[in-house]
């Protein structure tokens, strides 16, 4: 029988990459979101909204995916409310899809906040682990709505029989609009703004980050072990960092991504200058240069996530990760982090996102 793949949050840096990945591979794709993507071709979009049970339902009625690939989430402003809405999310659609007895794998992408603790306790001072870190690291003793998400997981496939994946990729590289977690268009929609006013390409965060190890992950490379992990049994029923397989120092970076805008930075200083802090009275800015270059999106908050990317980038300690895992069972996905950064600014300027 053909794959038949349904992506949830396919609007976002992490499902149209995936569903695009999918479609190449031949595979029936269906995406959902509150308002899907139409345009990647032979995607096949359902509008539904996770937390209305009947409206999901009727959404799904004529649908019945042999694997579904769960890439989503909502912000909330406690992690209290994050563990209610997030795991009715994953709750709500494997149960619509359970009297189908369709489903035979489900992909479930979280990320490093496993290991680093929740937004309102993110890489604090006694949770901290050890680097690089390693699947097999427990719990962390905080709640935690990643852990939530994989609880409902867990409990649907020991209910329905299907294989599970967890994927704990780090700071995704990809375009979207719209994304609540855009570091790689954040700084590009920043230093777009560096240019256009004179400014200085200033580096917000710590010390720790900018002279220590780090890696990201880009989209492309979450995709491709997203199905490699779908499609390998012995891949099944298993937790797996993803990253692009390299690392490197900000130090060494942050100049980079500066030249490639033509813009002058400033390195860290020894103070921390949070870019929510510095893109604060950039909104009406924004939409004057995407007027003045025609640019598709004027709306700034909309390609901008500075309150993600200050976490990211203020943490006290070096992150890295560990890739044994999936290496030891034959993933061999590699991709250069230069490359996955100047890829993207290339693909931002030919849609006309950054000027």
């Amino acid at each position: 029988m053909k794959n038949t793949a349904l992506v949830v949050g396919v609007s976002g840096i992490t499902g149209s990459n995936l569903a695009q990945k999918l479609i190449a591979n031949g595979w029936s794709t269906y995406g959902l979101a509150r308002n899907p993507t139409t345009s990647l071709e032979q995607l096949q979009p359902i509008a539904a909204d996770l937390l209305d049970e009947k409206a999901l339902a009727l959404a799904l009625a004529g649908i019945a995916p042999t694997h579904v690939f769960f890439t989503t989430w909502m912000r909330k402003d406690t992690e209290a409310e994050n563990i209610r809405v997030n795991s009715a999310l994953v709750r709500n659609l494997l149960n619509a899809l359970s009297p189908k007895k369709s489903v035979q794998h489900v992909a479930l992408v979280t990320g490093l906040k496993h290991y680093l603790g929740p937004f309102d306790a993110y890489a604090k001072e006694g949770t901290l682990p050890l680097t690089p870190v390693r699947e097999e690291h427990p719990r962390l003793p905080l709640d935690n709505f990643y852990y939530a998400q994989e609880d409902e997981v867990y409990a649907a496939a020991g209910r329905d029989g299907f294989s599970w994946s967890v994927h704990r990729p780090h700071t995704v590289i990809g375009k979207a609009v719209g994304n609540m977690m855009n570091l790689g268009t954040t700084l590009a929609v920043y230093a777009s703004i560096c240019k256009e006013t004179g400014r200085t390409f200033s580096w917000p965060g710590s010390g720790a980050q900018w002279n220590g190890l780090s890696d990201v992950t880009d989209a492309r490379i979450l995709a491709d072990q997203m199905i490699w992990a779908a499609t390998t049994p012995g891949a099944r029923d298993e937790a797996f960092n993803i990253t692009n397989g390299d690392v490197f120092r900000w130090n060494w970076l942050w100049p980079q991504l500066a030249e490639w805008f033509g813009v002058e930075y400033q390195g860290f200083d020894g103070t921390i200058r949070p870019l929510e802090q510095e893109m604060a009275r950039d909104e009406e800015r924004w939409q004057q240069i995407a007027g003045q270059h025609g640019l598709r999106e004027p709306d700034l908050l909309r390609l901008a996530s500075p309150w993600h990317t200050d976490l990211d980038l203020g943490r006290p300690i070096e992150v890295m990760t560990d890739m044994s895992k999936s290496r030891k069972l034959g993933f061999t996905g590699y991709q250069d982090t230069r490359d996955s950064f100047f890829d993207l600014f290339t693909q931002l300027r030919q849609d006309k996102i950054i000027p």
